[in-house]
């Protein structure tokens, strides 16, 4: 008997800090019948995260994580997840760094999309930095996550030229429409292969 599409789909945490748009992109495609993740849990450290308005519009349960226990923190969350039985977690803008235990109970299952074409600008302020030195191309990667910031396994690179008026928030504007459009498709290939 033919398998039915969409009937196993994996079970999918997003992680957000801020407005969330990669997390409103990936819940868009994870109801499309071709996609191979379902979102059944978003994590916030931030209960300002302008994000958490997706997750409440499209009725999917979300936690916020008072991060300044870390330990406490992660404990909690790995419970929930355990609960939930989530089998892949999606990093979309998340301000925190996960310890190397959290990583490790997660191994080749967390992702994450980072605004510059990793191994340059890791960390904070990337945009800033590419247009402080002058470069001419800029981008996104989407990695997996290991314990070093923002150096795990590359999955996808997205180039971009940068235009001489470019200030970093323009940058940002547009490097974030192709992230938005990428994320899901790189994503549910990913998965398909898990």
């Amino acid at each position: 008997m033919k398998k039915l599409i969409g009937t196993n789909k994996k079970k999918t945490s997003v992680f957000i800090s801020g407005n969330g748009s990669n997390l409103r992109s990936l819940i868009r495609y994870s109801k499309l019948k071709k996609s191979t993740f379902k979102i059944i849990l978003v994590v916030s450290n931030n209960k300002n995260a302008k994000g958490l308005s997706y997750a409440k519009k499209n009725k999917i349960p979300y936690l916020i994580l008072n991060y300044k226990i870390k330990k406490k923190a992660e404990k909690k969350l790995l419970y929930l997840l355990k609960q939930k039985n989530i089998e892949i977690i999606c990093l979309a803008g998340f301000m925190k760094i996960l310890s190397s235990n959290f990583i490790k109970k997660f191994k080749g299952k967390i992702l994450n999309i980072h605004p510059s074409l990793l191994p340059k600008y890791k960390g904070l302020n990337a945009h800033q930095r590419t247009i402080d030195n002058k470069e001419k191309y800029s981008g996104f990667t989407i990695h997996l996550v290991n314990k070093k910031l923002d150096s795990g396994k590359i999955i996808f690179q997205k180039k971009l030229k940068i235009f001489i008026n470019d200030t970093a928030n323009i940058l940002e504007k547009r490097i974030r429409k192709f992230e938005n459009k990428h994320y899901p498709l790189v994503l549910s290939k990913y998965v398909a292969n898990l």
